[in-house]
């Protein structure tokens, strides 16, 4: 009874904090792949990493430029599908890893899954949105 609680606790703090790293996963993985870019042209760990800090900021300032200029709401929407499609994706990986041992179900399992990628997606469009948004409107 006592691992229990500190068990229900630490599920809920790491879902919170995946929550908060999923809907950034687009800069994220064009920062990893910046990085084991310039690692394996010679650069240093170093340059590495400010590749990666510098195309991730890169890859969100496009977005938010995109949606700062783009008149065409189809030209938003895609947009905001480009930087939410990763999050969908990390959102069904991360439920998936906390859930599939508690869930027998195939169906249920791959309902609440795709249901929380959307949930994540959904967050990272509002997060992008506000985000560009108030950047743009000073």
């Amino acid at each position: 009874m006592t691992l229990i609680l500190p068990a229900i606790v630490l599920t809920i703090a790491f879902c919170a904090l995946a929550y908060g790293l999923a809907i950034y996963a687009l800069p994220f993985s064009v920062g990893l792949t910046a990085a084991q870019y310039t690692w394996a042209a010679g650069a240093g760990i170093v340059m590495s990493g400010f590749a990666a800090i510098a195309a991730a900021l890169l890859s969100l300032a496009v977005v938010i430029a995109v949606l700062g200029f783009a008149k065409n709401p189809i030209v938003r929407l895609i947009a905001l599908a480009v930087f939410a499609v990763p999050a969908v994706v990390a959102g069904y990986a991360v439920v998936h890893g906390v859930a599939k041992h508690a869930i027998d179900s195939t169906i249920a399992l791959n309902l609440l899954c795709g249901s929380a990628g959307l949930f994540i997606g959904g967050a990272a469009i509002v997060s992008l949105n506000a985000l560009g948004e108030s950047v743009l409107s000073r």
